[in-house]
């Protein structure tokens, strides 16, 4: 039994499916103020998952009866939020991370992943490993280092093997392109598809290391099962960035789309740079990435089309 909080989200509702695939029996804790029941709608019937429509944050022990695994994915994702609201991003975010790893703990799980970001290194030299530096530049990324150090508290200090992955830019079907911040592909994917002009913040030299929804879930569910990574934060990207005009002018291609490419302003507070140091992954999870960005964006771009178009 696996509880997966965030569930009906993007990210959530790929790891729902990939679980009950495999058997497994699931019960989603999401709030829905991100999140939507249509990522689900395709699971549901008998083999579905238990839906808790509740804000993880508040989630009691006594919900959790019998689950063995948690993949703690619920949080407060957008950048330009948390510093518009640093302390309710860390109620959402830190607070409510560590309510649900006590309450995983007290319930008697065995082992759980919690997502952490890229966001926690901030503007260092790339590519970046696991043991730092780290220098948040918002609330969301000092949130997400903060708990990254509760993971550690838990694993070494209870019985809960629990470890972190820290996700770079992920991107894949059922990311809905209405946060610029986190999916930029979705965004552009729209834009494309539409015949709009793709804007592209400052001079688009930007780099960032995308991956894969595939391959997330992948991660996740090797993670889950191997004891070695407990405590420990680990890197899930591919070790290689793109430029986000090289992004918008591939994403063109792969739509066979007549969008150009326009430069808007800067965008405060944007990392340069950001690609992942993935030595760990691979030896820790046995983990590499298996889909190629040209590839992604064709799955990306087609499942875009069947939401215009439904």
């Amino acid at each position: 039994r696996v509880l997966v909080t965030g569930g009906a989200g993007f990210i959530g509702s790929h790891v729902t499916e990939a679980l009950l695939e495999q058997g497994a029996e699931v019960i989603v804790v999401d709030d829905l103020s991100t999140g939507s029941m249509s990522n689900l709608s395709h699971l549901e019937g008998a083999e579905g998952p238990r839906m808790i429509e509740a804000n993880a944050a508040t989630l009691p022990v006594a919900a959790l009866e019998g689950v063995t695994m948690g993949v703690h994915l619920a949080a407060r994702t957008e950048v330009a939020a948390s510093i518009e609201d640093p302390a309710g991003t860390v109620e959402a975010n830190v607070l409510g991370s560590v309510h649900v790893l006590e309450a995983l703990h007290k319930a008697g799980a065995r082992s759980a992943v919690v997502a952490s970001s890229a966001a926690v290194y901030g503007e260092v030299p790339i590519p970046v490993a696991e043991d730092g530096p780290h220098r948040p530049m918002s609330p969301y990324g000092a949130g997400k280092l903060a708990v990254d150090h509760f993971v550690h508290y838990y694993a070494h200090h209870t019985d809960l093997a629990v470890c972190a992955l820290r996700f770079f830019n992920v991107y894949g079907p059922r990311q809905h392109p209405r946060s610029p911040y986190s999916g930029v592909i979705s965004v552009f994917a729209k834009a494309a598809i539409l015949g709009e002009d793709l804007t592209v913040n400052g001079d688009g030299g930007q780099t960032r290391d995308f991956v894969n929804i595939a391959d997330i879930v992948k991660a996740i569910l090797i993670a889950l099962r191997t004891p070695e990574a407990r405590g420990e934060p680990i890197n899930i990207g591919t070790g290689h960035g793109i430029s986000i005009e090289d992004l918008a002018r591939e994403m063109i291609s792969v739509a066979g789309s007549p969008s150009r490419v326009r430069h808007g302003p800067d965008r405060p507070g944007d990392i340069r740079h950001s690609v992942a140091k993935v030595d760990k992954a691979e030896s820790l999870l046995g983990f590499t990435p298996s889909v190629p960005l040209r590839e992604g964006l064709v799955t990306t771009v087609e499942w875009t089309r069947s939401q215009q178009q439904g």
